[in-house]
């Protein structure tokens, strides 16, 4: 089984940076694509960017490319998202996930099993 904690949110203003942490626990995770997704209040959870297994390729939403990075240690289980220039509307709970098909890397919402519970950012302007 496997368990996912996020850690790493905050309180920041504009155009400050945080660096988020996803612990897994269980099996090993790198033969398999992991994703951070992000919920605002009233609104549908989002991608936001995903990594491969090997970390060779990422994926990233238009609203963040150019100022978050994905990146894992698969030798601690770990998946990171470092975020820079950070505006009011990436105010969310950021999610970390595990995508269900080995070996694909995808950004669809439906395709990832195994979430965390979430860490808040919130983002002053």
């Amino acid at each position: 089984q496997v368990q996912l904690v996020e850690s790493g949110g905050g309180l920041v203003q504009a155009g400050g940076s945080l660096r988020l942490s996803c612990a897994a626990s269980g099996p090993s995770l790198s033969n398999y694509a992991m994703g951070w997704f992000r919920q605002a209040p009233g609104m549908e959870r989002e991608f936001v960017a995903a990594i491969v297994g090997s970390g060779a390729r990422t994926s990233y939403a238009d609203s963040v490319k150019g100022r978050f990075t994905i990146s894992r240690d698969n030798a601690k289980n770990t998946l990171y998202l470092q975020m820079n220039s950070l505006k009011p509307e990436d105010t969310a709970v950021y999610h970390c996930a595990v995508a269900r098909l080995r070996g694909v890397l995808t950004t669809n919402v439906g395709t990832y099993d195994y979430w965390g519970q979430g860490t808040q950012v919130t983002v002053s302007s």
